[in-house]
C-alpha cells in the first residue's frame, strides 16, 4: 500500500468541472492540493486566497489550468483486480497492473489472492506491500479465505487482517463447504472485514464456457446456467442471515442475483455487491461475433465468432441480465463497479474456445466503456462516479473516494467526450486480452493524481502543466 508521503510542492487545479459524489457536490471551480491531501475545493474566489497563502509560506505552487469540459473526480476505486504477482509475472506484475490502473483513472485497487503462492500468509502480504510501495496506485491485498484456496481449512484471518488484508476471498473458487463458509463469516465479522465470494455451484457449472442459452446451442459450446451463480448466492445469503457477517458478492451477472441481493438488503443483511463493465455492457451474442448493444454501434457491427477474449467467469449473459444489472446499479442494490481485471498472455487465449483462459484485461477501457451508458442517458454521470469512487470505498471501508478537505489527494481528470479506438498493443498492462479491440469509445482519462503526484499524464495535460508553472 502506498502511504501518504510528505510533499514539497502544492498543486492548484483551476477551472475544471468538479464532481464529488461523497459530498454531493458538483461545480466548476478550483481544487488545491498540499502535502499530498486535499486542501480546498470550491469557487476560484474561495480557493485562490488559500493558494496564495501557501505560495507566500515558501511552498512551490504548480498550476494546472483545465477547461470546464474536463471532469475532476475522486480517484477511482477497484475492488477486484488480478495483479498475478507473485508467481504469474508473465501475465502481469504489481507494477504493470498499477500502471494500467493509473491510465484507467484508478488510484486504489484491491488485488485478489489467487497468486503463487496464494496470499494466505503474513509473508505474502508483506511481499505485496513492498512491491506496491512505489507503484502509481494504492494496492490493498485481499487475503485468501482458506489456506492455499483449497477450501479445506480457514486461513489465519486475524494475522492476515493485522498484516493489511482489507477483505477475504478465494476468488476463482467458491467456498463450497457451507460449514466452513459459516466459520469464515463469523471470524471475518469479528475482524470487521467482508467475505468476498465468487458465486458458483461448481458441479452445475462444470465444463461450461459461456452462458447457457440459444447462443451457446447455436455455437455448439457447453452452457453455464445462471442458476449456478444464484444457487451459491442464495446459500451464502442464508449464512449471512445466520451469522450477521459482512458479505460482498463479486462480479454478479444475472437478473436473479440482483433480485436476491435486493431482498437481502431490504431485510437489513450486511451485504454489498459489485458488477463489471463487461457484464453491464456485453452479452453472450458477442461470443457469436455480434457486437450488440451500446458498444456495437447500431448493433450490426460484426467480429469473428469464438473470440476467446469474450470468455469470462462468470460468462457474459443475456440482454435481460444486463438490463437488470443496470437497474440494480441505479437503485443501489449493486454498490460498486469493479473491473475484475484478469490479464493473460497471448498463448492463454490463442487456442480453441473450450481451452482458453477466462478473463478480460479491463482497467484501461473501463471508463470509456461505461460512459456509453451516460451518453445514452441510461446512467447519470454522478451515479457512475459514485459507483467508481465512494460506494466501493465504503463497501470495504477504504480511505478513498472523496474530495473532502484532508482526504488523500487521489484524483482522476477525464474528458467525457474524447473519442478513441481501443488498441490493446498500447496497454500498460501485460494483458492485451480484450474483446473491445478496435471499438470506438467516447471518454478518456487525461490525468491521474496519487497523493498529489501526477502518476499518469496524457500529452495535452502535460503541455498545459508546463504552461501553468
Amino acid at each position: 500500500m502506498n502511504e501518504d508521503t510528505a510533499q514539497t510542492s502544492a498543486l492548484l487545479l483551476r477551472g475544471g468541472h468538479i464532481i464529488d459524489p461523497a459530498g454531493g457536490r458538483e461545480f466548476t471551480g478550483d481544487l488545491l492540493i498540499a502535502d499530498g491531501r486535499i486542501a480546498a475545493a470550491g469557487p476560484a474566489s474561495e480557493v485562490a486566497p488559500l493558494a496564495e497563502t501557501l505560495r507566500q509560506s515558501g511552498q512551490q505552487l504548480r498550476t494546472l489550468d483545465l477547461h470546464p469540459g474536463l471532469i475532476v473526480s475522486p480517484g477511482f476505486v477497484d475492488l477486484h483486480v488480478h495483479l498475478r504477482e507473485p508467481g504469474y509475472e508473465d501475465k502481469e506484475t504489481i507494477q504493470t497492473g498499477a500502471e494500467a490502473a493509473a491510465r484507467g483513472g484508478f488510484t486504489t485497487i484491491c488485488c485478489m489472492p489467487n497468486t503463487r503462492p496464494v496470499l494466505d500468509s503474513q509473508a505474502t502480504l508483506e511481499f505485496v506491500a513492498r512491491a506496491a510501495s512505489a507503484a502509481p496506485a494504492r494496492v490493498w491485498p485481499i487475503a485468501a479465505i482458506t489456506k492455499g484456496e483449497k477450501g479445506a481449512e480457514l486461513s489465519e484471518m486475524a494475522e492476515l487482517a493485522e498484516a493489511g488484508a482489507v477483505a477475504f476471498s478465494d476468488d476463482g473458487r467458491p467456498v463450497s463447504n457451507s460449514k466452513l463458509m459459516r466459520s469464515a463469516l463469523e471470524y471475518a465479522s469479528m475482524l470487521n472485514r467482508p467475505v468476498v465470494e465468487h458465486c458458483e455451484d461448481e458441479a452445475l457449472a462444470a465444463g461450461g464456457v459461456m452462458n447457457e442459452g440459444p447462443t451457446a446451442t447455436r455455437l455448439g459450446l457447453k452452457g453455464w446456467p445462471a442458476a449456478a451463480e444464484e444457487i451459491m448466492l442464495a446459500r451464502d445469503l442464508a449464512l449471512v442471515r445466520l451469522t450477521g457477517g459482512r458479505y460482498h458478492a463479486a462480479h454478479i451477472s444475472t437478473a436473479g442475483s440482483v433480485e436476491l441481493i435486493r431482498r437481502a438488503k431490504a431485510e437489513g443483511l450486511r451485504v454489498t455487491a459489485e458488477v463489471t463493465p463487461h457484464h453491464l455492457l456485453l452479452t453472450d451474442e458477442w461470443v457469436a461475433g455480434r457486437r450488440t448493444g451500446l458498444l456495437g454501434d447500431d448493433g450490426s457491427a460484426q467480429s469473428q465468432p469464438y473470440d476467446t477474449n469474450t470468455k469470462v467467469n462468470p460468462p457474459l449473459r443475456t440482454q435481460r441480465d444486463t438490463e437488470a444489472l443496470l437497474e440494480g446499479l441505479l437503485d443501489g442494490t449493486i454498490d460498486a463497479i469493479a473491473t475484475d481485471h484478469a490479464p493473460h498472455t497471448f498463448v492463454d487465449k490463442a487456442c480453441e474456445y473450450d481451452e482458453a483462459a477466462f478473463g478480460i484485461s479491463g482497467l484501461e477501457t473501463a471508463l470509456g466503456a461505461l460512459l456509453a451508458l451516460v451518453h445514452a442517458e441510461k446512467l447519470p454521470l454522478k451515479t457512475l462516479l459514485a459507483a467508481l469512487t465512494i460506494r466501493p470505498a465504503r463497501a470495504f471501508s477504504l480511505p478513498a473516494g472523496t474530495l473532502e478537505s484532508g482526504a488523500f489527494a487521489d484524483i482522476t481528470i477525464f474528458d467525457p467526450d474524447e473519442r478513441w479506438a481501443v488498441d490493446p498493443r498500447r496497454f500498460a498492462s501485460k494483458g492485451k486480452n480484450t474483446p473491445l479491440a478496435g471499438v470506438m469509445l467516447r471518454g478518456r482519462v487525461r490525468s491521474t493524481i496519487l497523493a498529489g503526484r501526477l502518476v499518469y499524464v496524457a500529452d495535452t495535460i502535460e503541455q498545459s502543466l508546463a504552461l501553468g508553472h
